[in-house]
């Protein structure tokens, strides 16, 4: 038996498939005007969710590169201050060397070597009390501005640490320990240019200190090597950083965002069809008896 087909029925049929392909054409010319995939998460639940974890990946990701950022200047300042405090030892050393020479030195040249002194521990002390942002990167965790008084006092946290989260489960320390580095109360490098200063002018010869000064010596060189490391550090994992920010960007783009050209194809495929089918219509579906007889 042949179905009987009105012209409702296929006037209802046309307009459904119209509706149709204007839904489609409706979607294509919002994803091609926003170049969005997803504009609301109806629109792909599963992507929406891929989308999140993406983003928050790459939020994460961001705070690490900023953290980054900070420890690297943060090391920066350490490494210039540890150089710069490598250089006044050695000048120390030379000039001890020098004025332990008691029988080629005219107290006037004692006195210039030891006003010389003066000057570079006044210079190192300028170097211990290094800051960045306004916190010593001598003194811990501290927020003093200063890792040593004018007194050579140490006032840094003991035993404490500025740390930087660079990745997940990974921290580098930013900071030196000030105390180890230049010393503490007598024990320091301050403390020990001021008694060759005062050996100087009270005429005691002052060879016996450079020991003491090879000591000083020693412990800026490893404390330099330590922070170098931490250094190199800082550096790698801001290259696999960088790598990340634009894997994690390639990811959110490819659920997120469309193809233009294949999307402009689309559209234009689209409103061809969507034509095509308004004039197929108009041509199927003329009027008949039945409508003027309405």
């Amino acid at each position: 038996m042949i179905p009987r087909v009105t012209s409702q029925t296929m006037m209802r049929s046309a307009l459904n498939n119209l509706q149709s392909t204007m839904s489609e054409l409706a979607k294509l010319q919002e994803q091609a005007s926003s170049r969005k995939l997803i504009s609301r998460p109806s629109d792909d639940p599963t992507g929406t969710a891929n989308a999140l974890t993406i983003r928050a990946e790459q939020r994460a990701n961001e705070q690490y590169g900023r953290n980054i950022s900070d420890g690297d200047a943060w090391l920066n300042t350490v490494d210039s201050a540890l150089s710069n405090a490598s250089t006044l030892m050695n000048k120390i050393r030379d000039l001890t060397v020098k004025g332990a020479n008691d029988g080629v030195l005219s107290p006037s040249a004692k006195e210039a070597i030891a006003v010389e002194l003066e000057s570079l521990r006044s210079e190192l002390l300028s170097q211990a009390n290094a800051t960045y942002l306004g916190r010593s990167v001598f003194a811990g965790n501290s927020d003093v501005g200063e890792a040593f008084t004018s007194t050579f006092a140490y006032t840094g946290a003991p035993g404490s640490s500025v740390e930087r989260r660079i990745g997940p489960g990974t921290t580098v320390r930013v900071d030196a320990d000030g105390a180890a580095v230049f010393g503490v109360g007598t024990d320091s490098v301050f403390a020990l240019v001021s008694t060759i200063v005062s050996d100087l002018r009270s005429g005691t010869n002052i060879g016996g200190h450079l020991a003491s000064i090879d000591g000083h010596q020693e412990a800026v060189r490893g404390r330099h090597a330590t922070v170098g490391a931490r250094h190199a550090e800082i550096q790698r994992a801001m290259e696999v950083n960088v790598e990340k920010s634009v894997s994690l960007e390639g990811q959110r783009a490819e659920v997120e965002d469309i193809d233009l050209t294949k999307t402009i194809l689309g559209l234009q495929m689209q409103e061809v069809a969507y034509q095509s089918a308004l004039a197929v219509t108009a041509r199927v579906l003329q009027p008949t008896l039945m409508d003027f007889l309405r």
